[in-house]
């Protein structure tokens, strides 16, 4: 069974005809999706990747790339990934738009992410957007450090208008899918309904 959880994006297109918020949440893998995510990421990483080269610190780029794999890999595995409905279907690797071919360390766990998981989820982030500004202001690469911090601004301004407005990991801290939309999500998904009042959502107009 390759939906283990019931979670309706993982059930058959068709099922999609009578959902009332088709359109408004990225709920089925699209491969341009995931491409505009890596374009975001490489805004950020190539510019930093080529100062800390520039600037004689080419071996801490290697460093830079240990600690992606320990907190994408592990860390964020958990405390984020393992809550997206994207999450629960059966197998060892996620595909979805940002995370695509993630080895999948943990169970899926339907319920929202904890203040304390969010918290974990905000360093992450600042571990792997701050690492390279420390090389690249030590090795004079005033320009590309800018680039790089440019880069940072900007993909996070496009996440949150065109990708965590519309993304199904609801509880993320960079999440902005209106209630309304997260309530009838969860009322066409039980394990996550479920999951979710026990850990204090109140659901609007839910009777079903």
């Amino acid at each position: 069974m390759t939906n283990p959880y019931n979670i309706c994006i993982w059930r058959p297109v068709s099922e999609c005809t009578d959902c009332t918020i088709a359109g408004r949440l990225k709920c089925h893998f699209k491969l341009g999706d995931l491409l505009h995510f890596m374009g975001l990421f490489l805004s950020i990483v190539l510019p930093a990747i080529i100062g800390m080269v520039l600037g004689g610190y080419s071996w801490y780029i290697l460093g830079w790339l240990v600690l992606l794999a320990i907190l994408l890999g592990i860390w964020e595995n958990r405390v984020l990934c393992s809550h997206c409905p994207y999450f629960a279907e059966k197998g060892s690797m996620l595909r979805c738009f940002a995370n695509y071919g993630l080895y999948k360390l943990w169970r899926y766990h339907p319920g929202p992410i904890s203040r304390s998981g969010k918290i974990q989820f905000v360093i992450i982030l600042i571990l792997l957007t701050c690492y390279p500004f420390p090389f690249l202001i030590l090795g004079g690469q005033y320009i590309l450090a800018f680039l790089t911090a440019l880069g940072i601004a900007i993909s996070g301004w496009t996440l949150q208008k065109f990708h965590c407005s519309q993304c199904v990991n609801f509880s993320c801290v960079l999440n902005r899918v209106p209630k309304e939309v997260v309530d009838e999500f969860l009322k066409r998904n039980p394990v996550m309904r479920e999951a979710w009042e026990e850990s204090g959502w109140k659901t609007g107009n839910m009777n079903s």
